[in-house]
């Protein structure tokens, strides 16, 4: 078992650089997880972190656990100041993280930042997440529609599948696609009905025009304008997808909703590092590289996390720090016990720290968590995140 002192001579300050140096290569997509959902404490580390990576080491998009396309608006708002602030932190966030006080500094530092710089050097926000919350997903006509008026602006108008109207039709109300009783009643879900199968063949017709007419698209708009169309595509195929499993019966029901959500993170955020490197947060399990498991109706759901799948991909260019906390105690999470990976470090007298995990033991005790929303790092797992990043106390937002 590691020591005290292999503990502490493995600290060292929480930095930029610092976290940089810890990994094997410079990451192209540099991933940092949290244990815990909605704690500002956390959040306020990472926009230190983010603001560091930008100013000095040329990361230049931020990318976090939100709706992708609701994130479009932030981004418009940074990077040329289209709305307000309280509109964007309103309408640009899902989860309810658009209340977070830290995300709203974020996103004052992103738009001051910006406004007197050159467009080459704006930092820029993304949401990587699929547009789904935990209850319900809403329908696939906002991602569908923007992308089939894309192509019918900019594309040959007679390769479209079918008119504008067919589609209107075949999606019908919004209300049949969002009813959250489906989550828990499959019978109500739309998402196996005829008009649901023509949308899929029809989505898939639309991204294989897209694709097909890439130079000509690009020429015509500019290369951000059909990035945003690629969004479009993977998010109206991905919610349809989701809607047919949201449909099925099956014991594979939920272990496949989990996985397609992660599947569609992994593609937004292969998909954004075409912009250069990219800095990204979630919880630990969408990030990490094996495979994420939950409890859920009394059965263990696995699924391959967004970072695992984002590694197959892009192998050292992956890097991934998590977060693990000592104590959040409005949450009635207390001090670690002392034989446990998070106790040992709660003993270091700085309130931050970085370290390498693969220089620690694997032979900690498992902590227990009391509280359902904080999930305690795995202690024979150390050998997956690059980087361990250790805050001490999680205090009340």
């Amino acid at each position: 078992m590691a020591t005290d002192t292999t503990i502490e001579e493995a600290a060292r300050p929480f930095e930029a650089a610092t976290l940089l140096e810890l990994l094997p290569t410079r990451p192209r997509l540099l991933a940092l997880g949290e244990p815990t959902h909605g704690e500002d404490t956390l959040l306020t580390l990472r926009n230190d972190l983010f603001r560091e990576l930008a100013e000095r080491e040329g990361y230049r998009t931020i990318a976090i656990e939100s709706d992708s396309i609701k994130a479009l608006t932030v981004d418009a708002y940074v990077t040329s100041g289209e709305g307000t602030l309280d509109e964007v932190m309103r309408t640009g966030f899902s989860h309810g993280w658009g209340a977070s006080a830290a995300n709203r500094d974020l996103i004052r530092w992103m738009r001051a930042h910006n406004q007197d710089r050159p467009a080459s050097a704006h930092v820029r926000f993304a949401g990587f997440d699929a547009p789904v919350e935990m209850e319900a997903a809403p329908s696939p006509r906002q991602a569908l529609t923007a992308l089939y008026d894309y192509l019918a602006s900019h594309a040959d108008a007679d390769r479209l599948p079918c008119t504008a109207e067919t589609l209107d039709s075949l999606l019908g109300t919004d209300d049949h696609w969002s009813d959250p009783a489906v989550m828990t009643d499959p019978a109500r879900s739309v998402g196996r009905t005829p008009q649901a199968r023509e949308l899929r063949v029809l989505a898939d017709d639309l991204t294989s025009l897209l694709d097909a007419q890439t130079p000509h698209l690009i020429a015509a708009t500019s290369r951000e304008a059909w990035e945003r169309a690629r969004l479009y595509a993977r998010s109206a195929s991905g919610l349809l997808r989701y809607h047919h499993w949201m449909a099925d019966t099956s014991p594979a029901r939920f272990a496949q909703l989990t996985a397609i959500r992660d599947g569609m993170m992994a593609d937004n955020l292969l998909a954004l590092t075409a912009r250069g490197p990219v800095f990204a947060h979630a919880h630990n399990a969408h990030l990490q590289r094996r495979k994420s498991s939950m409890h859920m109706a009394g059965k263990v759901l696995e699924w391959w996390s967004a970072g695992a799948l984002v590694h197959a991909h892009l192998g050292d260019t992956y890097a991934y720090a998590a977060t693990a906390v000592g104590t959040i105690p409005h949450r009635g999470v207390d001090t670690p016990p002392p034989t446990t990976l998070e106790g040992r470090l709660y003993e270091l007298p700085d309130d931050r720290t970085l370290l390498s995990p693969r220089t620690l033991s694997a032979t900690f005790t498992p902590r227990q968590s009391p509280w359902f929303g904080y999930a305690p790092l795995d202690p024979t797992h150390l050998d997956d995140p690059d980087a361990l990043a250790y805050v001490k106390d999680v205090r009340q937002s």
